[in-house]
């Protein structure tokens, strides 16, 4: 099971120095210290990604130390919250989530309202960095590169906004409760690929328009290798940096004549083919393990919706299947 963090208080020393601790400074005026109720709850990722809801109770401020160097994407759930950063304020409410590009953006602070609560995922630098390469198909180590920077605004009524929002809620409250995304490695990585994927290939940033560049035509070629590595490793951790090294060629070309090929994306290729795979053991005679264990080895963790993607793809329920094996 991924580390999971646990802080609440209404001591303001105390708070202060567990988020020094993090690397952030807190303040709250003396006349709103009898409010403070912290309250944070998060889950480390093996990538490095963590997710975490985050409420204070009074009126507070928090700003990052020089150390940090990572992304923040702030989704506020309740109550409203104001960024000061390069001599701009940005508000932000459960309309508009902010995403914080700290190697580039320097020193910031944030204002949230009494009785605010919002969920809070932070990407390292390396991570991210190490997608856009491959991505670009191309080291970022070599020369210098200007650091990766995001439009500060995230819509959270549609688009890559919109679905961050909803699955970051899903592993959150599953995580909290010790569900079985939280028990999948499989499930936590493709958790970890689908944020990285959503921000780097539908949010605007400052490479944006050398991932979405023109591309030289290729040949099948390149995605035979792409599905061939996909159906090896369809229980194990796969990225699309694993997929695209298979490839052979830069990631933006593997996304653009991949879905010129199979009229879709490789990582939903790979989730199809998971679908696939456990249609495949459910319906072998013998077979003794229950849908969920099947599923979860597979990284599908949140059961209500692996049921309805099953269903959509194969016309029945995953008991159903087992039931006709069985008759």
């Amino acid at each position: 099971m991924a580390p999971y963090l646990a802080f609440q208080s209404r001591n303001l020393e105390q708070t202060i120095d567990f988020l020094y601790g993090k690397d952030l400074r807190f303040d709250v005026a003396s006349r709103h210290v009898r409010a403070l109720d912290v309250r944070i709850n998060g889950v480390y990722l093996p990538a490095g990604l963590y997710v975490g809801l985050t409420e204070y109770g009074a009126r507070a401020s928090v700003e990052a130390t020089p150390r940090r160097d990572d992304y923040w994407l702030l989704i506020p759930i309740r109550g409203r919250m104001q960024t000061a950063v390069r001599g701009d304020e940005y508000v932000s409410d459960p309309r508009y989530a902010f995403l914080f590009s700290y190697p580039s953006m320097g020193p910031s602070r944030i204002s949230v309202e009494a009785d605010a609560s919002r969920i809070m995922v932070v990407l390292t630098y390396a991570s991210l960095r190490r997608q856009l390469a491959a991505l670009l198909g191309r080291s970022l180590d070599s020369v210098p590169h200007p650091p990766l920077e995001f439009a500060p605004i995230v819509d959270l009524a549609s688009g890559c906004g919109r679905s961050i929002s909803r699955i970051t809620r899903q592993v959150l409250t599953d995580c909290r409760c010790g569900g079985p995304i939280s028990r999948s490695p499989v499930a936590m990585s493709s958790f970890e690929e689908f944020v990285l994927n959503e921000l780097l290939l539908c949010h605007r940033h400052n490479y944006s328009d050398a991932i979405h560049g023109r591309e030289t035509l290729v040949g099948s070629g390149p995605i035979k290798r792409a599905i061939d590595y996909m159906e090896a490793h369809l229980e194990s951790v796969v990225t699309l940096a694993d997929v695209v090294a298979a490839a052979g060629v830069p990631g933006r070309t593997l996304l653009k004549h991949f879905e010129r090929y199979r009229g879709t994306s490789p990582m939903r290729y790979l989730r199809d083919a998971r679908l696939e795979r456990v249609r495949q053991i459910l319906r072998q005679d013998g077979a003794a393990e229950t849908v969920s264990a099947v599923a979860m080895s597979l990284g599908f963790g949140h059961m209500g919706r692996f049921s309805a993607d099953y269903r959509k793809r194969f016309g029945e329920r995953p008991s159903e299947t087992v039931g006709r094996r069985k008759r």
